[in-house]
C-alpha cells in the first residue's frame, strides 16, 4: 500500500481491500450519489473498481484512480494504536502529461470539518511538487455549492460556466470548470 502525502490528520493512500465495504457505503448514500455518475452503488462496484485500478500503475496517462482519505492512526496515552477510518476519496484522472483532473467524495459523517479542503491541498501539493503537471482542474454541478466553494477556498479559479451542457439523471444540468496553473499554486504554509 502506497501512501502518497499525509497532513496533520489525515493519510492520502492507495486503497486496499478493507477499504471497500466502507466505500460502497458512503457512495450508496443518495446525498453522497446526488452529484455522482452513479444512482445506486454497491460492494461489487467498489470490487471492480479497485481491481481495474490493480491493472496499470498510478499516474498512468489516460486513466483515473481513486486515493483513500483516512485518519492518521495514532498511539494514545494508553499505548493503544487507534485505527485509521475511511474518511473519503480523491479522483485523480492523468489526462495526458501535462493536465491531470481531480474530484473528492467525502462520507456525510466527515463533511463539514475541513477534512476535504486538507485532503485537496494535500494532493495538490504532492501534484505540483512531485509529478509537475502545468495545470489541475476540476468540474462540478453549479448546484453543488459546497464543492465549487471548496474549490474557490484552496486556490483554484472558475474558467468555465457551461448551462445545461449534461443530461444528468433525467435533466439538463450546468457545470462550472476550475483550474489551476502550476504558475498560480502557492502551497499553504502554516
Amino acid at each position: 500500500m502506497k501512501v502518497l502525502f499525509q497532513t496533520e490528520r489525515i493519510t492520502c493512500r492507495e486503497f486496499v481491500q478493507g477499504d471497500l465495504q466502507s466505500f460502497a457505503d458512503y457512495r450508496a448514500l443518495p446525498e453522497v450519489a446526488r452529484y455522482q455518475g452513479w444512482s445506486e452503488y454497491r460492494y461489487q462496484d467498489a470490487v471492480s473498481l479497485f481491481e481495474e485500478m490493480q491493472k496499470v500503475p498510478f499516474a498512468t496517462v489516460g486513466h483515473w484512480f481513486q486515493l483513500a482519505i483516512v485518519t492518521k492512526s495514532s498511539i494514545g496515552t494508553s499505548g493503544a494504536s487507534t485505527p485509521s477510518q475511511l474518511l473519503g476519496d480523491l479522483a485523480v484522472h492523468f489526462i495526458d502529461e501535462n493536465q491531470i483532473e481531480i474530484g473528492f467524495t467525502f462520507a456525510p459523517d466527515f463533511q463539514g470539518q475541513g477534512f476535504a479542503s486538507e485532503a485537496v491541498l494535500g494532493l495538490l501539493t504532492y501534484l505540483f511538487t512531485v509529478l509537475k503537471p502545468h495545470r489541475v482542474i476540476a468540474t462540478t454541478d453549479t448546484e453543488n455549492v459546497p464543492s465549487w466553494l471548496l474549490l474557490e477556498r484552496v486556490g483554484f479559479r472558475r474558467e468555465a460556466h457551461f448551462i445545461e451542457n449534461v443530461f444528468f439523471k433525467g435533466a439538463w444540468g450546468s457545470e462550472f470548470q476550475y483550474a489551476m496553473l502550476a504558475s498560480e499554486w502557492r502551497p499553504v504554509v502554516g
